[in-house]
């Protein structure tokens, strides 16, 4: 099978938007493989033998998406993050059920390193955590927020991200690293009245 075209997709998501339901029979074939490598990209720091599967995260992705009902994405890029979006919240819903049935509600810290946010093997705790910590930047600094939402739980690349946002590469650059450097702070407690 040939690699669809951006323009292809992004005709298809508009189409689907304007509530052509046979333009999401035809882009979803076109968009389920680099959605199930966004949702392998989430679901590897979830612990070993999670209960969601991959496909089963890009399928409650697409019901929150609103079904059959097309949303207002503005090209390929934009859906992939919105995706992205939707799954990091599909995880942390069953994150927080999860923690709340099994721990009473404790999350735990998270160490963070340099290739990545949640270190590998994290679990519903540490979700958890982030996900607090991610608000947290949310209030403080939205961009920064939506650039980690972007990087890390839709895998898209610093040239992809800055499409997204309209920034150029430079500014996505300096954005993660700073964003990085303030959630290992919120989530180790060293950021504590700052």
């Amino acid at each position: 099978m040939t690699t669809p075209s951006t323009q292809e997709i992004t005709r298809l998501l508009a189409d689907w938007g304007g509530g052509d339901d046979a333009a999401l029979e035809k882009l979803t074939p076109l968009v389920y493989a680099e959605l199930r490598r966004i949702a392998r990209r989430q679901m590897r720091d979830e612990r070993p033998g999670h209960t969601l599967q991959a496909t089963a995260l890009v399928n409650e992705a697409f019901l929150r998406l609103g079904g059959g009902e097309g949303g207002d994405f503005h090209d390929r890029a934009h859906f992939y993050a919105v995706c992205a979006q939707v799954m990091r919240h599909v995880l942390i819903d069953h994150a927080r059920t999860r923690t709340r049935d099994k721990r009473g509600g404790g999350a735990a810290h998270v160490a963070l390193d340099e290739a990545a946010v949640v270190p590998d093997g994290g679990g519903a705790d540490e979700l958890v955590a982030l996900d607090e910590a991610l608000r947290g930047l949310e209030e403080f600094d939205p961009q920064k927020a939506r650039v980690v939402e972007l990087r890390y739980f839709g895998g898209l690349s610093i040239e992809e991200t800055a499409e997204v946002l309209g920034v150029s590469p430079t500014t996505v650059r300096r954005e993660w690293r700073r964003a990085k450097a303030w959630l290992y702070r919120a989530i180790s407690g060293e950021g504590e009245g700052e």
